[in-house]
């Protein structure tokens, strides 16, 4: 009697344990200069089911856009990634946020000037940081360019989404995005660094 109550409750645990769904999403953040541009790039990426706006990396509980913009709350511009693994792999993503910045600069992007505007992979496990270690080591021995990466790898903290008008800018102002992102040179940059992706 004991044994079949034991096979009851154990086929019961491994019905549940089996019922649990595999993981099936992760997030993934960087930051990249204006956020905007960011965005605005993943989301063009399959696999990726959405992208936030926000800060990161600072020392100022719930920042707003003209503390970070003073430079003096210590974050920098950046966008969390929600992603399906099963399209889409963190290491994918890491090819795709290389060939999206200038690594060469620090807290400098294209037009944008400051700490804000650092470049930063900020991860969320270990085997991320460990993806995103192998990654830069890869990219320093085959990069196109001469001048050191210095873009830094570090644990994620905090995140604070951006005011709702940052959200999707891209999206509900086209013209004035595609006159800033022409402006500032950033795929003139991209080009020059990367050739053609």
């Amino acid at each position: 009697m004991r044994a079949r109550r034991f096979a009851a409750v154990a086929a019961s645990l491994w019905l549940a344990a089996a019922a649990v769904p595999a993981q099936t999403t992760a997030k993934a953040t960087f930051a990249g200069g204006c956020f905007w541009c960011v965005e605005a790039d993943f989301d063009k990426v399959a696999g990726v089911l959405s992208t936030t706006s926000g800060y990161i990396g600072g020392h100022v509980a719930n920042p707003t856009y003209q503390q970070v913009t003073t430079k003096t709350s210590g974050h920098a511009e950046a966008v969390e990634i929600v992603f399906d693994p099963a399209r889409v792999s963190y290491g994918q993503l890491l090819e795709v946020y290389w060939r999206s910045i200038d690594p060469t600069v620090k807290d400098r992007q294209f037009c944008d000037i400051g700490s804000p505007y650092r470049t930063a992979i900020f991860t969320h496990d270990e085997a991320q940081a460990a993806a995103a270690q192998a990654s830069l080591a890869a990219l320093d021995k085959s990069k196109p360019f001469a001048q050191p990466i210095v873009t830094t790898i570090a644990a994620a903290t905090t995140f604070y989404p951006a005011e709702s008008y940052h959200q999707d800018y891209y999206k509900k102002n086209p013209l004035r995005y595609q006159y800033y992102r022409a402006s500032c040179g950033r795929d003139v940059r991209l080009q020059q660094l990367w050739g053609s992706r």
